[in-house]
């Protein structure tokens, strides 16, 4: 009992030191991003010119903004964290096996960013600010073009992850590809629902985010496929060597 009182009381203080390192790292990173996020503006609003409704505006464009940074480049460290504090309680395999994932996890998530950065935000917001010249001169707040940005680019940070996550539940022996495959019309509608909370309520928007959602969803079977074939062939070669 008592031994199970202190591996429990360890468990929180590992738990306590990933928290506080993961805090430490963060905000230092948001520190670094608010000290140069005048740098960092132009490039991100391009060639628009915004304009501000007060001067609180700018306090909150610039914490969101130097957030939104901060968490993107803390993301892997806060992985690796994780992974520390999991890691007594995985196989000798299973750690081998997350740990592999950690580098392929930050750049799927850059992958994603910078596919919503490039492709996503200026393709729906080009079309919705030509949609709204036709009736109206369109004045453009920062506020809400950095909301519309981040809206449509972050999301796409973690959606870049399913075909990993997928490969890595293949892996494990969670999943297998034909459960993947037989889960494909869910997966469809849970893709659409996603598609349709972060883009505007209109159909072209929402079909240029679900396409490429359903293509990743594809690319999970594929990697699951892929997984699945080099699990079965290791059984195999070992099988073989027990007889």
């Amino acid at each position: 009992m008592k031994t199970d009182e202190q591996t429990l009381v360890e468990h929180i203080t590992d738990l306590r030191k990933a928290i506080i390192r993961s805090l430490i790292f963060f905000l230092a990173c948001f520190i670094l991003s608010f000290v140069f996020i005048n740098k960092l503006l132009p490039l991100l609003s391009q060639e628009y010119k915004l304009v501000m409704l007060g001067p609180l505006d700018v306090v909150r464009l610039y914490t969101g903004i130097a957030g939104c940074i901060s968490l993107g480049l803390s993301l892997p460290f806060i992985a690796y964290q994780l992974w520390i504090f999991v890691k007594p309680a995985l196989t000798e395999k299973e750690s081998k096996t997350t740990v592999m994932y950690l580098p392929a996890i930050f750049l799927s998530f850059a992958g994603g960013i910078a596919f919503g950065f490039y492709i996503i935000f200026p393709t729906v917001y080009r079309f919705l600010i030509n949609l709204g010249n036709h009736h109206f001169d369109m004045m453009i707040t920062a506020r809400e073009y950095f909301s519309f940005m981040m809206m449509s680019t972050i999301p796409f940070g973690f959606l870049f992850e399913v075909p990993l996550m997928l490969m890595f539940l293949t892996t494990i022996n969670i999943v297998t590809p034909k459960q993947l495959s037989s889960m494909r019309k869910y997966a469809y509608l849970v893709l659409a629902v996603v598609s349709a909370l972060i883009t505007p309520p209109d159909l072209f928007s929402q079909m240029i985010v679900l396409i490429p959602l359903i293509g990743l969803y594809e690319v999970g079977i594929l990697l699951s496929k892929l997984s699945f074939r080099k699990i079965l062939r290791q059984e195999a070669a070992l099988q073989a060597t027990e007889v």
